[in-house]
């Protein structure tokens, strides 16, 4: 009986350990667009006569160690309350080194682009649960200073904002940047990661919020009003179906569906899945690509291509690679 009791509080606290530890985000600190914009830190590109502005964050790493030292503040103000970080800086630096990581992708027979933008790269780099998107100036009135700062906490699947903090700090005679931000910061961190972490308890049992496409080459010969099986039920119907056994409790919505195309959106998939014995961490692009080879098995056999866009998006087109 001792040995039973025993063997039965080893199984709690284990899996209260596992639970706890896969309950925690991981977050990446990033400085906002208009803090980078303000500051000097943004590309100018020529896209068809359009003037787009993106933020140069290598740029901005390499020449402001105001940066450096709020990102490192932020970082360690979060790891007190544990919550896992992933590192700006070394994301930019594995990205860089990542020569398949491309502008645009396109398809091989088609020429089908999927653009990314920065963020997105550095999201998919990071693999971040959320990004910490962070605005600060520093204020002046005679001999002291103070810190306005306005702290974000974006899903990087959906782009949602899940958690805000701002303020400004009381007035010092202090010189240090990090001083006045955790004079500014300090009091907001508390509701600031509960917040994050009631976003994150809701992901863990009610999986996270992701969007699915289906689309169809030109000259593939069937469509999604192509039947199969000895039931003769619609592709569409199918893969609709298929989503819905794989869901969290079957939760999506269904946007649009025509005979060439379907867009899922509000797509809830499971946080892990379990391959080998082994608990594995889901994303998108596992969730589509499991899709993928369901549909390229029999009775189906459809060759079909994968692309994603960022950590929330994926596209699976039909009838070629």
């Amino acid at each position: 009986m001792k040995n039973l009791i025993l063997l039965i509080l080893s199984i709690c606290i284990y899996s209260t350990s596992v639970f706890s530890q896969a309950k925690k985000p991981t977050l990446m600190v990033v400085p906002s667009d208009a803090w980078c914009n303000s500051n000097g830190y943004m590309m100018e590109f020529d896209n068809q006569g359009t003037i787009i502005k993106i933020p140069d964050y290598k740029k901005a790493f390499q020449e402001n160690t105001d940066l450096l030292l709020v990102v490192s503040k932020i970082n360690g103000l979060m790891a007190d309350r544990g919550f896992p970080l992933k590192n700006m800086e070394s994301a930019i630096k594995t990205l860089e080194s990542n020569s398949a990581e491309d502008a645009m992708m396109t398809s091989k027979e088609y020429g089908s682009e999927a653009s990314e933008s920065p963020i997105d790269k550095l999201k998919k780099v990071a693999k971040a649960d959320i990004i910490l998107q962070m605005t600060w100036s520093l204020n002046q009135t005679g001999p002291r200073r103070s810190i306005t700062f306005n702290l974000q906490g974006i899903d990087s699947y959906t782009d949602k904002q899940i958690a805000a903090a701002s303020g400004t700090g009381t007035p010092s005679l202090s010189a240090e940047i990090p001083i006045l931000l955790d004079e500014a910061v300090l009091s907001h961190m508390d509701n600031f990661t509960a917040t994050l972490q009631t976003f994150f308890d809701d992901l863990f049992k009610n999986g996270r919020e992701v969007i699915i496409r289906i689309k169809k080459w030109d000259d593939w010969e069937e469509d999604l009003e192509t039947e199969y099986g000895d039931d003769d039920e619609e592709l569409g119907d199918i893969i609709e179906t298929w989503i819905e056994d794989n869901t969290v409790e079957g939760r999506f919505n269904t946007t649009d569906a025509t005979e060439n195309m379907m867009l899922f959106e509000q797509v809830r998939i499971p946080l892990y899945y379990e391959k080998k014995g082994k608990q594995r961490a889901m994303d998108t692009r596992r969730f589509a690509k499991n899709l993928s080879s369901f549909l390229k098995k029999d009775p189906y056999n459809i060759i079909n291509k994968v692309t994603t866009k960022g950590l929330g998006r994926a596209t699976i087109y039909l009838g070629g690679k």
